[in-house]
């Protein structure tokens, strides 16, 4: 494949490493002092409440609910680590398939606000398409290391 450039591994280096910067910029962007004490797990509360699907509900206050510091932590610390794994390419399958499930979970939370939808669409078929085309081939500890050939 002829780019102007960049090979194609390259570019899909390129896409994997601005998707953990993306992910990283999830994770920063993020009131820390307020997230840690319970605060986004309290608003996700709120919408997961009124949620038009029933099961979300139920999900919700049987795995989340009960026990918001420590969902608070898993989800701000996921974000950190799949920015990074994603940025050093280390575990690079692993983070891909992690992050898309965490942005089908954010997206089935909040399936009413199309903002969000946007976001969490867009990062779900970049891993996608990262892990397909096998992006740790190039620019990353995985290949480096010889992981995952």
């Amino acid at each position: 494949m002829q780019t102007i450039w960049l090979g194609g591994a390259e570019w899909l280096a390129v896409l994997r490493i601005g998707l953990g910067l993306w992910w990283l910029e999830s994770w920063r962007h993020k009131d820390k002092k307020t997230w840690f004490k319970g605060g986004g797990i309290t608003w996700a509360a709120g919408i997961a409440a009124k949620h038009r699907w029933p099961v979300v509900r139920r999900g919700f206050d049987r795995l989340v609910k009960p026990r918001p510091r420590a969902m608070a932590y898993l989800v701000a610390y996921a974000e950190l680590a799949l920015g990074l794994g994603l940025i050093a390419g280390l575990l690079t399958p692993v983070a891909l398939i992690a992050g898309a499930v965490l942005n089908l979970i954010y997206l089935v939370l909040m399936i009413h606000d199309w903002a969000e939808q946007g976001q969490n669409l867009m990062m779900a078929l970049i891993s996608v398409t990262a892990l397909a085309a096998m992006s740790w081939q190039s620019w990353s500890l995985d290949h480096a290391f010889g992981l995952f050939l």
